[in-house]
Order: structure tokens, then C-alpha cells, then sequence
């Protein structure tokens, strides 16, 4: 059957690059190499769709390696994250599917995990076409912790889970290798327990003490989980390590052998600690510093891309799992940075600001350098986008909320998704179908909003039992429209129960 997948970029001086679609030389056998270009995601956490510098003229945070991405590739102005939390997101991200066909909250410590073992994953589905594949900071998505229990010890109310309750020698089953990834590096979560440093499935050094944490954050609190922790943690050193590691596993790449990276940031979430040598870099007290971090992070890594020679025959994609935290109200009024951007709402949210976040794609000379797409764009298109890139056939039980958006990326066509789900919890749901969004409940918020903030944007409470907002018109979502459109209500009710139906 024939099958659309991406052809040879010529790499031949003179000659015009291009991209023709055709089926594979034989089922099942590997492209040539450069029919499979390298490719980088790299994942903030808590990051605002007003914290990129370029999208946001009155930014508070300079974040000049970012707008550099965003100005060789494509930036998406209407791109959405599954969820406003992160476990969720990630999961969706990676399997091509709404989380809320399966949960919606997060996984909490030392939970089980939430991947799907019948369901392909984007990097078991590029290992197949002969991809080697990395994930590199914050997994979030639950490990076997019951393989390594040793007692049935409960955990104290103040200190958590004993270290003693753990075998830290044995392998944790069921993490990033079981699941497509030749490899992972990172602390799994930062305000979580373990607090130790992890290599494939196993735990470097052992944990031998309770957490104790340092007096003092940049910005916010501490938001540690209290449990096992190695001694001395040093959640400062935790960005650096993960974005050296992050650039010396480029370093190891070779051409001609593609590679895939997934680098889920741990910043700009809590704790908000960014190192000494960012403090005071911003305008927007310690978070600020912080995303200028993030985003010299991201310099570092597209600068590895330059110096191995990856550059041109690579995707990068940057997005974010959700909205900013609620110190961005105080982050606001104290410093005049929006985080947010124009939009209302944040973290857990289903208002516009709990997921509509940053989402740049940079590919040379497939994807327009300096673009702006209004179209409308899902984290979860991304695992059908690649298997078209890579010419992959997806099982038909994967990706299955996945749309092949390869054409709006590389700007030969419009977006393909007409319609989109919002939700972060069981009792709230949003569905998004051309211009408009009906939030199907009495409110789109979760986190609290300040008396101070709906007063200087106009917003009052709500009397209907829902909202419905017209984006184009209203995207700040201002003017509440559900009680004097009812058709448009049922119309888009009617959508809701279709999707999550199906």
C-alpha cells in the first residue's frame, strides 16, 4: 500500500533542496540516512506563552536564543499542550493521545507508572527506523517503584518514604528504557523524591538521608516533596548537569546516524533557583532569571547541533508542558512582566493561559525561517508529523488523536486540525472547533486569580453555567458569550461528546 514519507534532502552544492513525497523502497526496510534527519525536543516546564521574548513586545526577560529558534524556524501562535499540568502533557506528547482518555492528574512520588506498553511511543517508533534515542531531565511519567520496595514501610507524614525502603542496587523497570529510549540522565523530578541522580534505570548513588532543603528560593517556595535523598543534594547544580549532559550526548552522535533527544527542562518550574551566574539577568525577579537560564540552556544545545555539523539535517521543536505557576500574578503587579502574555489563565487552568504556550519548529530548508502560523496546533500532532517525516507506519491503536501536520510546518498548506479538547481535571472540560471555545463547566479557572487581576482586565463572575468565547474577536477571553448564543452552545457540546466518544 502506497504510503507518503519524506525523501533524500540533497545535500549537493547548487543543487535546490526539496522534499518529494513517495512510498519506502520495500516494507519494512531502513531510509537512507538522510531521509531521516536528527530530531531535538526540548521541553520547559512551566513555561508562559508571554515568556518567550519574541512573542511578547512588553517581556520582562530577555531570551535572545530562543528568538533566534524562532526566527530560523516557524513559531506557532495557536499551539496547545494536552493538559495545564505536566505528567499528562508528557504522556500525550509522547503517545500521540488526549491524557484524558486514560487519567488527568499527575504522577505523584514514587506512583506507578501511567505509559501505555501496547501503545507506540515517538521514540519506539523512530528506533524502528534506525534512530538512536535519548531522553535527558524530567520524565515525570512513574516508574515500578514496587520492584524495588524491600518492606512495606508507610511513609512518615514529614519525611516521607525511609531510604531503607528501597533496594537502590536493582534496576526500576517500567522508566524511559522501557519505553523507546537508549538512554536517560536526569533527577526524574526535581521537587520530588528520590532526590538523586538517575542513568538508564538505575540510581547512580543511593539515597541515605531525608530531604533537608536549603532556607531560600529566587522566587516562590520550595515545593519539595519530602523522601529519600542523597546527601547534600544540590538542586542548583541540577540544570547545569542536565544541559552539559545534554550537550556531550550530541557530542557522541555521528553523521549520517540519526538521533532523536527529548530534553524535558526541569526550569523554569519550582524550585525557582536559577545559578549565581544568571541572577539579576532579567527584569522579572528570580523566575526571570531563571527562564533566561532555560533559555541559555537552549543556546548551548542548538550551539553542540552547530559544532557536530547536525544543524541542517535537524528538527528542533520547543514547547512547553503547560502555563506558568501562580507567582506569575504576583510576578505581575511587582515587576510588569506577563507571563501569560495576552491570555487569561495559568498552570491547571482550561482558560487559554493553563495551555496555549511557546511551540517553535526550526528545520533548514524544509521549515520557513521567520514564519508565524496562526493555524491550530497540538503537542499531540507531533507523533504523527514525524512518522510522516520519517515515513513510519503507526499501529492503529497509536497516535490515534494524532494529525499528520507536515504540511503546515513546512508551510505548503494549511493546518489540519479543526477541532481540540482542553482539560486538566475530570470535572472540567473545554472543546476548541474553529474560532471558538466553550468551556463546559461554571469556570475555566482552577488556580486562585486575584481580586486586583480580574478587576484591572475586566473580568467579573461568571452567572451562566458555562463559557464561550469567540478567540479571534476575544482572546483574552473577556466577553462571556454562553448565554447569548445558545446554538453555538449545543453545537459545540455536541462536538465534545463526539470526541471523547470516539
Amino acid at each position: 500500500m502506497m504510503q507518503r514519507c519524506l525523501m533524500m534532502l540533497t545535500l549537493i552544492v547548487g543543487i535546490e533542496k526539496s522534499l518529494i513525497a513517495g512510498p519506502p523502497s520495500s516494507s519494512g526496510s531502513e531510509s537512507h540516512a538522510s531521509d531521516r534527519p536528527n530530531i531535538v525536543i526540548l521541553y520547559a516546564d512551566d513555561m508562559g506563552y508571554g515568556d518567550l521574548g519574541v512573542q511578547n513586545a512588553d517581556s520582562r526577560i530577555p531570551t535572545p536564543h530562543l528568538d533566534r529558534l524562532a526566527k530560523e524556524g516557524t513559531r506557532f501562535t495557536d499551539a496547545h499542550s494536552s493538559s495545564g499540568v505536566c505528567t499528562p502533557s508528557r504522556y500525550a506528547l509522547l503517545h500521540g493521545r488526549y491524557h484524558w482518555r486514560k487519567f488527568h492528574g499527575i504522577v505523584n512520588s514514587f506512583d506507578q507508572p501511567v505509559m501505555d506498553d501496547e501503545r507506540v511511543t515517538i521514540p519506539e517508533m523512530l528506533k524502528d527506523k534506525g534512530y538512536r534515542t535519548a531522553c535527558i531531565g524530567k520524565w515525570h511519567l512513574g516508574w515500578d517503584w514496587n520492584a524495588i520496595r524491600v518492606s512495606d514501610v508507610k511513609p512518615d507524614q514529614k519525611t516521607g518514604f525511609p531510604p531503607s525502603a528501597f533496594d537502590w542496587s536493582k534496576p526500576i523497570p517500567e522508566g524511559p528504557l522501557a519505553h523507546g529510549f537508549d538512554y536517560y540522565f536526569g533527577d526524574d523530578v526535581p521537587n520530588f523524591p528520590p532526590y538523586a541522580w538517575f542513568e538508564n534505570d538505575r540510581i547512580i548513588t543511593p539515597p541515605t538521608v531525608p530531604l533537608t532543603t536549603p532556607p531560600k528560593t529566587a522566587e516562590g517556595n520550595w515545593e519539595a516533596r519530602p523522601g529519600p535523598s542523597v546527601k547534600d543534594w544540590d538542586f542548583w547544580a541540577v540544570m547545569p548537569k542536565l544541559t552539559d549532559r545534554a550537550v556531550a550526548w550530541i557530542g557522541e552522535q555521528k553523521q549520517g546516524e540519526p538521533f532523536f533527544l527529548y530534553v524535558p527542562f526541569t526550569s523554569p518550574h519550582a524550585p525557582i533557583i536559577p545559578t549565581d551566574e544568571f541572577i539579576g539577568k532579567s527584569k522579572a525577579n528570580g523566575y526571570g532569571d531563571f527562564v533566561v537560564q532555560t533559555d541559555d540552556t537552549v543556546g548551548r544545545i542548538l550551539k553542540a547541533l552547530d559544532d557536530g555539523g547536525f544543524t541542517k539535517n535537524t528538527i528542533v521543536i520547543f514547547s512547553a508542558d503547560n502555563g506558568p505557576e501562580h507567582y506569575a500574578y504576583a510576578r505581575l503587579r511587582n515587576f510588569g512582566h506577563r507571563s501569560m502574555g495576552p491570555l487569561r489563565g495559568l498552570k491547571r487552568d482550561i482558560w487559554e493561559g493553563g495551555h496555549r504556550v511557546p511551540f517553535v519548529v526550526r528545520w533548514p530548508d524544509v521549515v520557513p525561517a521567520g514564519r508565524v502560523s496562526n493555524d491550530l496546533l497540538s503537542q499531540i500532532d507531533i507523533h504523527a508529523t514525524l512518522a510522516a517525516v520519517v515515513g513510519a507506519e503507526v499501529p492503529g491503536n497509536s497516535g490515534d488523536d494524532s494529525l499528520n501536520q507536515l504540511d503546515l510546518w513546512k508551510g505548503t498548506g494549511p493546518g489540519v486540525r479543526t477541532s481540540l479538547v482542553h482539560n486538566t481535571n475530570a470535572n472540567g472540560y473545554a472543546i476548541r472547533k474553529g474560532d471558538w471555545v466553550l468551556i463546559d463547566h461554571k469556570t475555566g479557572g482552577v488556580s486562585a486569580v486575584p481580586a486586583w487581576f480580574d478587576e484591572q482586565n475586566g473580568y467579573t463572575a461568571n452567572t451562566q453555567p458555562g463559557e464561550l468565547y469567540n478567540l479571534k474577536e476575544d482572546l483574552s477571553q473577556t466577553n462571556n458569550l454562553y448565554g447569548s448564543m445558545p446554538d453555538k452552545v449545543k453545537e459545540l457540546q455536541e462536538e465534545l461528546k463526539r470526541i471523547r466518544k470516539l
